[in-house]
């Protein structure tokens, strides 16, 4: 009989040993939730990026001599030009770094001014005037240049998309966003912007640093109207971040 006991006091502590790890089994199986390689999360987030990043272009817009550099005593120079040659030469830096399609917006113009607004032929003469193609004016401004594969669009409006193939030229690379740097902002930015929103471009942002208009007031007051249309406006940091 005390055989009997000490046995039934045997399979009893194996069954309450039994009893324990099958809770403690539940509990991580049903509690715990699916375990996750670690790495993985990380390992997504670059591939994330690489597919957002392939379907943003920066539109780098009238970054000209004639535009931002006093030396060329141009008339249509804009005052704020020249201080942000720096920023946009770096947000080109980190576009190249993500694989971004850079798109070079400059205006090319005809000697004789027959190509450019009413309002500006009067600057036209004798062959020459801002942003003549083939003058110095025309050039990019110094620190500034086009590599191979990425794409130069001549415009002689205030829009890039106004009379170019521009559109037609993103959306054939699979483009959704556009990130824009250049001058100026209430002219060629702005109405850039504008058509930008108005082709259902899904991101539009414009970097407020690496933009510039002819005074503070008048840049940050058109930052602001773009603001309300619903384009994002970081400084060159909070972008690059």
């Amino acid at each position: 009989m005390p055989s009997h006991l000490a046995l039934l006091s045997c399979l009893l502590v194996l069954l309450l040993s039994l009893d324990k790890f099958l809770l403690h089994y539940l509990k991580k199986r049903l509690f715990s939730g699916p375990r996750i390689p670690s790495g993985t999360s990380k390992s997504r987030r670059p591939m994330a990026a690489a597919a957002k990043w392939s379907e943003t272009a920066m539109l780098v817009i009238d970054m000209q001599k004639d535009f931002v550099d006093p030396a060329m005593r141009s008339p249509m120079l804009v005052a704020g030009g020249e201080a942000v040659v720096p920023a946009v030469a770096e947000a080109v830096a980190v576009a190249r770094e993500r694989g971004i399609f850079l798109v070079w917006v400059v205006r090319e113009h005809d000697p004789s001014g027959r190509d450019v607004e009413l309002f500006r032929r009067h600057h036209y003469s004798g062959g020459k005037g801002p942003t003549v193609k083939g003058l110095k004016g025309a050039a990019l401004a110094d620190g500034l240049l086009i590599k191979e594969g990425e794409y130069k669009l001549v415009k002689t409006r205030f829009s890039a998309f106004f009379a170019t193939h521009l559109d037609s030229v993103l959306k054939t690379a699979g483009i959704k966003n556009l990130v824009i740097v250049g001058v100026q902002t209430p002219n060629c930015i702005r109405q850039t912007v504008f058509d930008a929103v108005a082709l259902d471009y899904e991101k539009v942002t414009v970097l407020i640093d690496a933009t510039a208009a002819a005074r503070p007031e008048i840049h940050l007051s058109n930052i602001r109207d773009m603001k309300n249309i619903g384009v994002e406006t970081p400084t060159l940091e909070e972008w690059r971040r």
